[in-house]
């Protein structure tokens, strides 16, 4: 098995299931252009994140790590008329690319991107006493995903489905040693997940384009 299989085998499942989309594309070419790092979700896995909020009928979606907005047009798709979506962004200029990319897609009124570091932005949305979040999709800085997710639970209700991307790491969490911060991040997440009792979780290991990875499913009891 090589990357370059892996990525053929990617490029043949978006070929039957992804069709050209302008407003995806044209969101990638924006973020390409505008510098931003090629991190955004394979499109087979964009799809995935739409259909996971059909399946749950999300009518109410929390992201947590924005980008150009690729992931958030896809989540945004998924939801019924009337839905929700917010998105936390760190980065100033990612946000207002995601807010070009919105617009272009017509999603402009039903996303709110909020700037800052989550870190301070999750307490103040739990603050406002907002109702919960249907489905809350975690693919921010590594190192920031236990509080992350502590701070999903609390804006979740029972049913609530997280999903949490980038989860094995070319499978440099099997390595407790490791000195990179993003796999001890990981790794932290990973165990805190496993022993929080008020969710159902697992994990599925994931090749493709962007090589060897995974996502953490989780669903609040």
């Amino acid at each position: 098995m090589t990357q370059q299989l892996w990525t053929s085998v990617d490029d043949y499942i978006t070929n039957l299931f992804v069709p050209f989309d302008s407003v995806m594309q044209q969101a990638l070419a924006t973020s390409e252009a505008a510098g931003l790092p090629s991190i955004s979700v394979a499109p087979n896995e964009g799809k995935l994140l739409m259909l996971l909020a059909q399946l749950c009928k999300a009518r109410r979606i929390l992201e947590i790590g924005t980008l150009g907005g690729y992931s958030t047009v896809w989540l945004a798709r998924g939801m019924p008329p009337g839905g929700t979506l917010i998105t936390l962004e760190t980065n100033a200029k990612h946000a207002e690319i995601a807010r070009i990319n919105l617009t272009r897609g017509g999603l402009a009124e039903i996303v709110e991107v909020r700037v800052g570091p989550a870190g301070g932005t999750l307490p103040q949305l739990a603050s406002e006493g907002c109702d919960p979040f249907d489905l809350i999709f975690i693919d921010a800085d590594k190192e920031g995903y236990s509080e992350y997710f502590a701070w999903a639970l609390k804006l979740a209700r029972p049913g609530t489905l997280i999903i949490a991307d980038n989860v094995i790491r070319d499978g440099a969490i099997l390595d407790p040693a490791s000195s990179n911060p993003r796999v001890q991040g990981i790794r932290r997440f990973n165990q805190l997940l496993a022993n929080e009792l008020r969710v159902k979780a697992t994990v599925i290991q994931t090749v493709g384009r962007k090589g060897h990875d995974g996502m953490a499913i989780a669903v609040v009891q």
